[in-house]
């Protein structure tokens, strides 16, 4: 008949923790007053973890205290045991610092912006639990949302801050007017206003009707472009596409499309020798106070900002 198998599966972590004390002091005694524990408690402790795995653990009398074979054994098992169950609780509290939830974040197209890719990869390194959930929207409706719903970040072109929300400014960016190929203004190193006033226009949908939040109106009206629209969408890979088929001129970001310009596709038009740019902001409703997630990011940025001025 084979020998009944200790049910270890129901040992208490008590038990081994007395057992392990019962060893080290070398008495019953010693380990009751170590553990501030009665040496009844002690004793009976010993006596279920022997119970438990069917075996002596200790040769006691009133002359000598020792462990037997299978006691040492059972004590060096216990001994990694109650180690690793002291790395898994310094694990734990490490993890209390951590932070979870999601960060939210509205964002324009095609942002090209060193800032933001090195406040993406840090704030990821710091807070490896925080998952991102990034939704791309032109900055009316960004600016709309936060305004009606009072939550959640957004990233968003704006000629100045909007009164009622907290606007960061986070830096500028730098817009062209471009040409395709095909286009009659193409390869010319200079252009006139004038010339660039007659031409049909691609622009984005959302800076031709609504509140005029996105700067390229003003940049366009500023500049006397635009009177005949040739085509619009609110998405600027599209407005990219319809300029580089010919359907006329448009305003776009340089460094979006720097892959474009060095294959030949669009064409610089250069009319002027101040630089057209539009500012960026980090906005968010100030009634509602920021999520833990938001926080940090906001945080993060800050941060980056004073460290790195040149990105900005």
């Amino acid at each position: 008949m084979p020998p009944v198998k200790p049910l270890v599966n129901d040992l208490n972590w008590n038990l081994l923790r007395s057992f392990c004390a019962i060893a080290e002091e070398k008495g019953i005694t010693r380990a009751a007053k170590r553990l501030n524990m009665s040496q009844p408690s002690v004793s009976q402790a010993l006596q279920r973890l022997e119970e438990q795995l069917g075996c002596q653990l200790v040769f006691r009398d009133s002359r000598r205290f020792a462990l037997t074979l299978r006691g040492e054994r059972v004590y060096q098992e216990c001994v990694e045991i109650l180690r690793g169950v002291d790395r898994i609780a310094v694990l734990a509290q490490d993890r209390n610092d951590e932070d979870y939830g999601t960060l939210a974040l509205q964002i324009i197209s095609n942002l090209c912006s060193p800032l933001l890719d090195e406040a993406l990869r840090l704030y990821h390194q710091r807070n490896p639990s925080i998952t991102f959930h990034i939704e791309v929207q032109n900055s009316q409706e960004t600016v709309r949302r936060i305004s009606q719903e009072k939550t959640g970040l957004g990233i968003c072109l704006l000629s100045k801050p909007i009164v009622g929300l907290d606007c960061k400014l986070l830096f500028r960016e730098e817009f062209v007017v471009f040409c395709g190929a095909e286009h009659r203004l193409y390869g010319q190193a200079q252009v006139s206003a004038r010339e660039l006033q007659q031409e049909p226009f691609v622009a984005f949908t959302c800076a031709t009707d609504g509140m005029g939040l996105e700067p390229m109106v003003m940049l366009r009206e500023g500049a006397g472009l635009g009177r005949r629209i040739s085509g619009s969408s609110h998405n600027l890979e599209e407005v990219r596409r319809m300029i580089v088929s010919g359907l006329g001129i448009g305003l776009l970001p340089a460094a979006a499309v720097a892959e474009e310009v060095a294959q030949g596709q669009l064409w610089p038009l250069r009319f002027t020798s101040q630089p057209l740019g539009a500012d960026v902001f980090l906005i968010r409703h100030p009634d509602t106070p920021p999520s833990i997630p938001e926080a940090k990011f906001i945080g993060l940025l800050d941060e980056l900002q004073q460290l790195y001025p040149d990105m900005c």
